[in-house]
């Protein structure tokens, strides 16, 4: 008896440890979902105008599971108008890869994810006082973290051109969709468009004295 019954606890809870991670990945592509379908309506609609029930059709969930992972609409609008994380990816390269680096996280986001990290910025106007901490959220997320890595002089205006030229760049891409942008290979627009970027980030030289 003690043979059978020995091994028999080890593999009762087998089952319960195997399903452990395939259920905390459900639970992260849920809230993936649900983010994604508020990023998408809150850059196409005001906020006061967006319903939890719409970004439950879009994300294809249950208002309920909102509540659940969110708790209410503000909490999770507070999550979809910070530029935190998204800007973790953006600045994440060696200052002096930079300019390209971002380029390409931009056009690669809008393609693989469907979200940029920057364009809904371009919306705030629609949101009211939320566009405000729209507004509040992308300089000191954004702007301000870009400018901290520089040196040299005019810093925060430098910071301010380099993503201004990504906003273009996201613009073209995922709102006006460009034919000619959008079927050239990532890389190569990167490299092309890298270099453009990359001169705000780097101070100019001294000019030469007389």
């Amino acid at each position: 008896m003690s043979a059978v019954s020995t091994p028999s606890g080890p593999r009762a809870a087998a089952p319960a440890d195997r399903g452990t991670a395939p259920a905390r990945r459900d639970a992260e592509a849920t809230r993936t979902a649900i983010l994604k379908a508020a990023r998408y309506l809150l850059a196409r609609h005001a906020h006061a105008d967006i319903t939890l029930r719409a970004v439950a059709e879009r994300a294809g969930v249950s208002p309920p599971l909102i509540l659940k992972y969110f708790g209410n609409k503000d909490a999770l609008f507070a999550r979809v108008m910070s530029f935190d994380t998204d800007a973790d990816d953006l600045l994440d390269a060696p200052l002096d890869e930079l300019g390209r680096h971002m380029v390409r996280h931009v056009l690669a986001s809008q393609r693989d994810r469907g979200a940029d990290p920057l364009v809904r910025i371009a919306f705030a106007p629609l949101h009211g006082e939320h566009g405000e901490v729209l507004r509040a959220n992308f300089r000191a997320q954004v702007t301000e973290r870009l400018a901290a890595r520089l040196t040299g002089p005019d810093r925060g205006l430098r910071a301010e051109l380099a993503v201004a030229g990504l906003l273009g760049l996201g613009v073209m891409y995922g709102v006006a969709r460009g034919p000619h942008l959008r079927g050239t290979d990532l890389d190569a627009i990167a490299d092309r468009y890298g270099p453009l970027v990359q001169v705000q980030l780097t101070p100019l030289p001294d000019a030469p004295r007389p």
